[in-house]
C-alpha cells in the first residue's frame, strides 16, 4: 500500500506517526510523512520519505505571543491579547497546510491516510475517498464520548449525560471549522456540510495510548480501538558524556527534569525556582534544556546538578528515580514504562489531562500549571514525589502491564484492513 501519514504540531505529536511508519516500513509498505518541515531529519532519520508542510506553525509556537498561549506567564489581558494574534495568524497558516495537503494527497493518491487531529484535510479525503483514512491519536478523550469524562477540551467528569453532549459539542465545532476552512475544496467534489457533520463519528479512529491510562468502552463502535503505545525504532548516534556517566555514578537515587519540546517566557525564572527547590531538598538531578524551556545557569553547583541539551529518555529513565515533565503524551507514557515516580508541570490543553490521569493512577502528586509555579507551592510536591515510596511502587507495578502489552501486529491489521 501507499500509506500517507499527516501530523501537524510539535514533537510530541509527530513521534507516534513515525513509530507507526517504522512499523509499516517493515511490512512492505511505500510509507510518506507530512509533517512541518522541521520534522524533515526525524523523518528521513527512520527511513521515510518526507513532504514537509510549512514551517509557519512550529515558528508561530516559538513567537512571543505563541509561548504565552502555549503556558507562558501573563496578566489576563496580555494573553487575551495572545490568543487573538495567534488565532488570526493561524487562519492563514492552517489555510497553507491545508492547500498543501490537498496537492500532495491529490499527487500521491494513497491507499491510506493516518491524520492526526489538526490534519483535519483528511476527513474530506474519507467523503471522497471512504474507508481510506483513519484518526490516529495520542491523546484521550476525543471525538466517542467516555461515560465517566467529558471531551479532553474540558477535562472533568460532569456525569454521564452531560459529560456525552461535551463530545457532541466539540465534534458539531469540529465540523464546522472543517466546513469552514474547506470551502473551495468541497466545492470542487462537491461535499456537503452535512456529509462533513455525519463523517466524523463513522470514521475509523485508533488510539496509540497504553490501556494502563486509557481503555476502550462498551459502547464504542468496532471502528474505534485503543491499541498501546508504540516507540519507533533508537537510531540516534547518541552517546553519554563520560561527566554524565560519572554524575549516575555518584548518585543513588537522582531526579530528571524536561520540559520536552515545551517553551515559555521565562525559562530563567523557572529554572531558578527549580534550582532553589532541589538545593533546598538536597535532591541530584539532571535536567534538561532541550528546546528551551529550561536555561543553563552561568553558576550551579556541578556536584548536584547535571546539566544535558538533549538524552534520549529510553537511556536516561531506567537509571532515574523520579521525573518531572511537561505531560505530552510520549513522555507521560515513557516515564511509567520505566517506572519512575512522576509529576507533570502542565503548559497545554492535554497535559492537564494527563496531569489528573497522572494523579489518578497513583504514580506522583499532581503537579501545577507553568504558570503558576511558585517556589511554595512546588517545593512540598517535590519533595513527596522524591521521598513517598508508594509511587515509585505504583510506578513499577504499572510498567509490568504497559511492558506486557504487545497490540503491533492488531494496529497494522487494524490499518491494513
Amino acid at each position: 500500500m501507499k500509506i500517507l501519514l499527516i501530523a501537524i504540531g510539535t514533537r510530541g505529536d509527530v513521534e507516534p506517526f513515525l513509530a507507526l511508519g517504522e512499523m509499516l516500513l517493515d511490512r512492505g509498505h511505500e510509507v510518506t510523512c507530512q509533517f512541518p518541515e522541521q520534522f524533515r531529519g526525524l523523518a528521513e532519520n527512520s527511513n521515510l520519505s518526507f513532504e514537509g508542510l510549512t514551517p509557519d506553525f512550529l515558528e508561530m509556537l516559538d513567537s512571543p505571543d505563541g509561548k504565552m498561549v502555549m503556558g507562558g506567564a501573563g496578566g489576563m489581558f496580555e494573553k487575551l491579547g495572545a490568543y487573538i494574534r495567534v488565532y488570526k495568524k493561524s487562519l492563514g497558516i492552517n489555510a497553507k497546510m491545508m492547500e498543501q495537503q490537498h496537492v500532495f494527497a491529490k499527487s500521491l493518491n494513497p491507499d491510506r491516510i493516518l491524520y492526526s487531529a489538526k490534519a483535519t484535510y483528511a476527513v474530506v479525503w474519507e467523503i471522497i475517498h471512504p474507508g481510506k483514512t483513519i484518526n490516529v491519536s495520542p491523546i484521550p478523550y476525543l471525538i466517542h464520548s467516555v461515560k465517566d469524562h467529558g471531551h479532553m477540551g474540558f477535562n472533568g467528569n460532569y456525569g454521564t449525560f452531560f459529560n456525552k453532549l461535551t463530545y457532541r459539542f466539540v465534534n458539531y465545532m469540529l465540523a464546522q471549522n472543517i466546513i469552514n476552512s474547506t470551502k473551495d475544496i468541497r466545492a470542487e467534489f462537491g461535499i456537503t456540510k452535512k456529509q462533513v457533520h455525519q463523517i466524523l463519528p463513522e470514521k475509523k479512529m485508533v488510539y496509540t495510548l497504553s490501556r494502563a491510562f486509557f481503555k476502550e468502552q462498551d459502547h464504542w463502535p468496532n471502528h474505534v480501538k485503543v491499541l498501546g503505545y508504540h516507540e519507533r525504532k533508537v537510531t540516534s548516534n547518541w552517546s553519554p558524556s563520560t561527566e554524565l556517566q560519572e554524575f549516575i555514578k555518584s548518585h543513588s537515587k537522582i531526579m530528571f527534569v524536561t520540559f520536552g519540546s515545551m517553551t515559555n517566557p521565562n525559562p530563567e525564572e523557572k529554572t531558578r525556582i527549580i534550582l532553589k527547590i532541589l538545593t533546598e531538598l538536597q535532591i541530584p538531578a539532571i535536567i534538561n534544556v532541550a528546546a528551551g524551556g529550561l536555561v543553563i545557569p552561568e553558576e550551579y553547583d556541578q556536584n548536584q546538578f547535571h546539566f544535558v541539551e538533549q538524552i534520549p529518555y529510553e537511556w536516561v529513565l531506567p537509571q532515574m528515580y523520579a521525573v518531572i515533565h511537561h505531560g505530552g503524551s510520549g513522555t507521560s507514557h515513557l516515564a511509567v514504562k520505566y517506572g519512575c515516580a512522576s509529576m507533570i508541570i502542565p503548559h497545554i490543553l492535554d497535559q492537564f489531562i494527563w496531569n489528573n490521569i497522572y494523579t489518578q493512577i497513583g504514580v506522583g502528586p499532581k503537579g501545577i500549571a507553568i504558570d503558576k509555579i511558585t517556589e511554595s507551592n512546588l517545593k512540598p510536591k517535590m519533595k513527596t514525589l522524591f521521598i513517598e515510596s508508594g509511587y515509585k511502587e505504583k510506578s513499577e507495578h504499572l510498567a509490568e502491564q504497559m511492558n506486557a502489552e504487545d497490540f503491533k501486529d492488531q494496529i497494522i491489521d487494524f490499518i491494513e484492513n
